[in-house]
C-alpha cells in the first residue's frame, strides 16, 4: 500500500502538519467511518483540502466547504492544437472578453436555464422569502461566470495526438458560498444570512444528522448547487467551443468539493470530499496541474488500494506556498503588494518558457506555488490510470489583484 496510517488517518504522499492536524480533528468528531488525506493535501477551512471524511448518518457543510461542487469539465475538440497556434493570442483575448472572471462578476448575457424551475429551490423558500429571492437572483446573475483564485479556462495540447482540449475549473460561485455559510449559521443558531463571528480555520467540522430536517435541507441545497455548478461549467465550455468554431467529441465532468451517498465497509455512508476526485473503477476524472505543468484525464482502477481510499484521489498538484507568501500582503489603499516571494517577472518568465499564452492571474497562482503533478499522481498509481496527458498552451484567469471567497 502507498499510504501510511497516522493516528487514525490514512495519508498518501508527504504529510503536511497543518492538514494532518485538521484531519485528526475531523477523525475524532462525529460518526466517522474513515478519514483520508490525498497526496495533494494542504490546510483548508475545518476539513483540509485533499481531505476525505466518511460519515455514518451525518453530513458536513464545513467539510464540503464554501465552494460547493467546485470541479472541472474538460472536452477534446475536433481541432488540433496546431490549428489554433497561429491565432492563439487572439483566441485568448476572445476568451478573456467573452467569459466573466473575478469577484462578484455577473454574466453580461443572462443565461436562462431549467435549473431555476428546480423543485429544490423550495429549501430556500422554507428558510425565508427574502433568503430565497436573494440567492435565486444571485444565482441567475452569476450563472456562467468563473470567479478568481485558482479558477480558470484553459486550452491544452495533448502531445501524444496533437488534439486540442478545453477545460475549466470553478464551482457554484456566490450562490454556493451563501448556501454553505447559511447552513453553518443555522447549525449555530444564527440567521441564515447573518454574519459568522469567530469562525476559525482549525475549528471542528460542523455536522448535521441526515435524518434531521436541517440535514435533509442542506443535502437538497448542496445537490442543487451541484447542478448549478455543472450548468455553469457546461455554459462556459460551450462559449469557448463557439469561439473556436468547433465541437467536442469526448468529455469529462466531475465535482471535487461535494458529499456523495456511497457504500463502504458494507454500509451506506456519506463521503465528504474536499479537494478530492471520485475514482470508482472505470470512473473518469480531470486532475489539473499548475499553469506550468501537465494536467491529466484519469480513470479509477479496480484495486484493493482504491477501495481502501474509498474510491478517492487527488484533485490537483496541491499548494506548497500560501497565497500571501507568494504574492505578499495587499495594501488596498495603494493597490500594491508588499513582501511576496514570487515576482511578476519570475512568473512571466516561467510561463513563457513553458509555452503558455497567459491572460490574468497573479503570482499566487504561479507554477512556483504548486507541487509537480507527477509527484502526487505517483503516490496514487495503484488507484488511478492516466489516460490522457495534457499540456497547457493558453491559460485565462481573473486579474492579479482579485480575491475570491468562492475558490477552493
Amino acid at each position: 500500500m502507498a499510504y501510511q496510517h497516522i493516528d487514525g488517518v490514512r495519508v498518501w504522499g508527504n504529510p503536511d502538519d497543518g492538514a494532518l492536524s485538521q484531519a485528526k480533528t475531523c477523525a475524532a468528531t462525529g460518526n466517522v467511518v474513515r478519514t483520508l488525506l490525498m497526496a495533494d493535501h494542504h490546510k483548508g477551512y475545518s476539513q483540509p483540502i485533499g481531505g476525505v471524511v466518511v460519515y455514518d448518518g451525518q453530513i458536513s457543510p464545513s467539510g464540503v466547504g464554501y465552494d460547493i461542487a467546485c470541479g472541472n469539465k474538460a472536452v477534446r475538440t475536433k481541432l488540433s492544437a496546431r490549428d489554433v497556434m497561429p491565432h492563439l493570442p487572439r483566441i485568448m483575448d476572445g476568451i478573456a472578453r467573452r467569459i466573466s472572471f473575478g469577484v462578484g462578476r455577473v454574466n453580461s448575457e443572462k443565461v436562462d436555464h431549467e435549473l431555476f424551475d428546480d423543485p429544490d429551490w423550495a429549501v430556500y423558500r422554507a428558510v425565508g422569502t427574502q433568503e430565497h429571492d436573494k440567492l435565486k437572483a444571485l444565482a441567475r446573475d452569476q450563472l456562467g461566470t468563473v470567479g478568481s483564485g485558482n479558477h480558470f479556462v484553459d486550452l491544452f495540447e495533448e502531445p501524444a495526438t496533437g488534439a486540442l482540449w478545453v477545460a475549466n475549473h470553478f464551482g457554484s460561485r456566490g450562490f454556493g458560498h451563501k448556501t454553505a455559510s447559511g447552513f453553518i449559521n443555522l447549525a449555530a443558531g444564527r440567521e441564515f444570512l447573518g454574519s459568522a463571528p469567530g469562525e476559525k480555520m482549525d475549528q471542528p467540522p460542523v455536522l448535521l444528522e441526515l435524518d434531521s430536517e436541517l440535514g435533509d435541507m442542506y443535502e437538497r441545497a448542496m445537490r442543487l448547487a451541484g447542478r448549478y455548478a455543472y450548468a455553469g461549467r457546461e455554459y462556459v465550455i460551450g462559449q469557448v467551443l463557439a469561439l473556436l468554431g468547433t465541437e467536442a467529441d469526448f468529455e469529462v465532468h466531475n465535482h471535487h468539493n461535494y458529499a456523495w451517498r456511497e457504500e463502504h465497509e458494507g454500509r451506506s455512508c456519506i463521503v465528504v470530499r474536499k479537494g478530492a476526485t471520485p475514482s470508482a473503477p472505470g470512473q473518469l476524472g480531470f486532475i489539473g496541474g499548475s499553469m506550468g505543468d501537465i494536467s491529466v484525464i484519469v480513470r479509477g482502477k479496480d484495486t484493493n488500494e482504491n477501495r481502501e481510499a474509498c474510491y478517492s484521489t487527488v484533485h490537483g498538484a496541491g499548494r506548497i506556498m500560501s497565497r500571501t507568501q507568494a504574492a505578499g500582503k495587499m495594501n488596498w489603499k495603494t493597490r500594491t503588494r508588499i513582501g511576496g516571494a514570487i515576482t511578476p517577472e519570475q512568473m512571466k518568465r516561467a510561463v513563457r518558457d513553458f509555452g503558455v499564452e497567459l491572460r490574468g492571474a497573479g503570482t499566487d497562482e504561479s507554477p512556483f506555488v504548486y507541487r509537480k503533478l507527477q509527484e502526487v499522481l505517483d503516490a496514487h498509481a495503484e488507484t488511478i490510470e492516466v489516460l490522457h496527458v495534457l499540456k497547457p498552451i493558453g491559460v485565462c484567469m481573473a486579474g492579479a489583484d482579485e480575491f475570491d471567497p468562492y475558490k477552493d
